[in-house]
């Protein structure tokens, strides 16, 4: 059987039954390419998360050092404003940690030392949900975006569980680890909604902290668009969508390795034998 055969990628259609965590809080990692990206596709979700008692922790490929229209700024200056931004989303949002891998703001390769970054992470921290864009999203799409999604997807299978991808890892105690669920926002084809009607607020509360992003928008401004486009959607309650995909490895893939069979060996003439006595 080929190899892409043996992967069990799971569209499914989720059931109430079925929600990630219902049988206690998980630990999720949320990827992506730039600081408010992630408050803006699933600030609350992860709020909710962080309700429930999840580990989450943020990586950033960039620091958005590209992202502005002030031409008094430098790069370098920008950067260090946003990702102070994220921190700072993070803290209101309950987010463990975040980690800015420092790649170049609008120039992302879904090349092998991209992956091998996410890679590093996946292994460090071990997740059990990572939420990224869907890269092979239709229309219109940031390059950075799209980058990002397929360096995800290419890393959660096969590299992140195979040990022979990126194997100078283990010099520094990183072990392969197997990530059973990916959610990939911005998708055309969304299947799995999450309320956050009780975190909109905190959301928007995050969403607030990146002000060098926001130009002269309000927070009463945001909210009307917010809900505009949910109603448009005909969604309610107040909910973020996403494609989920469920990642599980074939029976063949998990079969513990078959121990070698020992030589029966010959019976022993009497006078060879060992004589263990009992104990007195």
């Amino acid at each position: 059987m080929a190899l892409v055969d043996r992967l069990r990628l799971r569209r499914k259609k989720t059931k109430p039954d079925e929600e990630l965590g219902k049988d206690g809080p998980l630990t999720a990692m949320v990827i992506v390419a730039h600081p408010d990206d992630a408050e803006f596709m699933c600030g609350g979700s992860v709020a909710k998360w962080c309700a429930q008692g999840w580990t989450v922790y943020y990586v950033l490929a960039t620091s958005g050092d590209k992202g502005t229209h002030d031409s008094a700024l430098t790069g370098q200056e920008l950067a260090a404003i946003r990702e102070q931004e994220q921190r700072d989303a993070c803290r209101v949002l309950g987010a463990k940690d975040v980690i800015f891998l420092g790649l170049p703001d609008g120039f992302l390769q879904a090349d092998v030392e991209f992956r091998g970054e996410i890679v590093k992470v996946l292994r460090k921290y071990r997740p059990d949900v990572v939420v990224t864009w869907d890269g092979f999203r239709k229309g219109f799409n940031h390059s950075d975006h799209r980058a990002v999604g397929i360096a995800v997807r290419d890393a959660l299978y096969p590299a992140v569980r195979d040990h022979l991808y990126y194997p100078e890892h283990a010099a520094n105690g990183l072990e392969p680890h197997q990530v059973n669920e990916m959610l990939l926002a911005g998708s055309d084809e969304p299947d799995y909604h999450v309320d956050i009607g009780a975190h909109l607020e905190t959301k928007l509360q995050a969403v607030l902290c990146h002000r060098s992003q926001l130009g002269e928008r309000t927070r009463e401004q945001i909210e009307k668009t917010w809900r505009e486009r949910m109603q448009a959607a005909r969604r309610e309650p107040m909910t973020e969508s996403f494609k989920r995909v469920s990642i599980r490895r074939s029976a063949r893939d998990v079969q513990p390795p078959q121990k070698e069979a020992v030589p029966a060996q010959p019976p022993q003439p009497a006078d060879q034998r060992q004589t263990v006595h009992p104990p007195r």
